[in-house]
């Protein structure tokens, strides 16, 4: 019985590395693969170990190593990396159809959770955390640590009863001060209009387009982009002005490059961005970000833009996939027709949530 268990188990560990093996041979660089390779097969190894000494279970600790960094190593975008895993990889999970729910939950919340490590969580989180500094010690001897890294890599070694000499010294994370841009929603207008202003066409071989879209980590994404790429137009915006958000907010329906998901993020308690135009005094102003309602079709909130400028008839506006054309343009819209409001991000805002990250209602 333990011989089929064991065998079974091993069958859905070779299924998760061949979807990691299929990812990092999709890479360009042959160096950026040895690196993928070295740092996820790493973070495994270490995992299964550690799982074996606080006795979890060792498949499920050694497939979250595997899976931890997906994103970065399929996108390289550094931002996220725990919540932008968890999304990306779980539809991946769930097509494969060899875990339960429960198995499911606890591989993304562990996933989702990995870069918390100032925290103490569940048993897979923290094997998750301590496998990755245990990597990050092991595969570099000259690594300086962050103070919480460094406390946290000595409790391993003291579980272990390895012998410590991790440095004392701060890592640039602790001795960077956080730059507040005072008005990023200037930046962002600025951004967006210079962006508008190329014409970028909407296909795979304008690298402008592909620059947009390179956040979104979907198998053929340029053509699910294809004349529907408004939202990411907007996200990737947000995103160079220093408004950054996850592809998924953690308890959102969509992903940001619909803008479905914009208008449900912007009404959220902790955000409470969404304004109406002459809602107690407030008028469009650059920088806020224009979701339209029916302008191109008979759906509610279809299309997004950004905010250049506003007069007493029409607002000034910058888009990507401007009327489903396929193409970004800045030009003047009617201010009274076709909008269902606009959203003001606060210019201090930083993602952050404390809430309870539930995987499995994202289906």
């Amino acid at each position: 019985m333990s011989e089929r268990m064991g065998a079974k188990a091993n069958k859905r560990l070779d299924s998760v590395r061949v979807l990691v093996q299929e990812m990092t041979m999709s890479m360009d660089s042959v160096l950026q693969r040895q690196e993928a390779c070295v740092h996820l097969y790493g973070v495994s190894t270490f995992a299964a170990m550690l799982d074996k000494k606080r006795g979890e279970n060792q498949e499920l600790a050694a497939i979250i190593g595997l899976l931890h960094d997906y994103y970065f190593y399929k996108t390289g975008i550094n931002e996220f990396p725990g919540p932008n895993s968890a999304d990306t990889v779980r539809p991946l999970l769930r097509e494969m159809n060899i875990f339960t729910k429960e198995e499911l939950t606890t591989i993304l919340k562990a996933i989702f959770h990995q870069g918390d490590r100032s925290r103490v969580q569940g048993p897979y989180e923290e094997i998750v955390k301590d496998a990755y500094v245990m990597q990050l010690y092991f595969q570099n001897r000259n690594h300086i640590f962050s103070t919480q890294d460094a406390s946290r890599l000595r409790n391993v070694f003291r579980e272990l009863a390895i012998p410590e000499d991790i440095s004392d010294e701060m890592d640039d994370s602790d001795k960077r001060e956080i730059l507040q841009n005072p008005d990023r929603r200037s930046m962002l207008a600025d951004i967006a209009e210079a962006i508008g202003n190329e014409n970028i066409i909407g296909i795979p071989g304008d690298e402008r387009y592909r620059e947009i879209c390179k956040y979104w980590p979907d198998q053929g994404i340029y053509k699910v982009l294809q004349s529907n790429w408004c939202a990411a137009f907007v996200y990737h915006c947000c995103m160079q002005a220093g408004f950054q958000i996850p592809i998924r907010y953690p308890t959102g329906t969509y992903r940001l490059a619909g803008v479905g998901a914009w208008l449900e993020w912007a009404q959220l308690p902790e955000t409470g961005f969404l304004f109406f135009d002459g809602q107690n005094g407030f008028t469009p102003q650059r920088g806020d970000i224009v979701i339209y309602e029916k302008l191109l079709t008979n759906d509610s909130h279809d299309h997004i833009g950004i905010v250049l400028a506003c007069t007493d008839k029409e607002i000034l506006v910058a888009e990507g996939n401007r009327d489903n054309r396929n193409y970004s343009s800045v030009f003047y819209r009617d201010r009274w027709h076709f909008i269902l409001g606009y959203i003001r991000i606060d210019n201090d805002y930083i993602f952050h949530f404390s809430g309870d990250y539930n995987p499995i209602t994202h289906c």
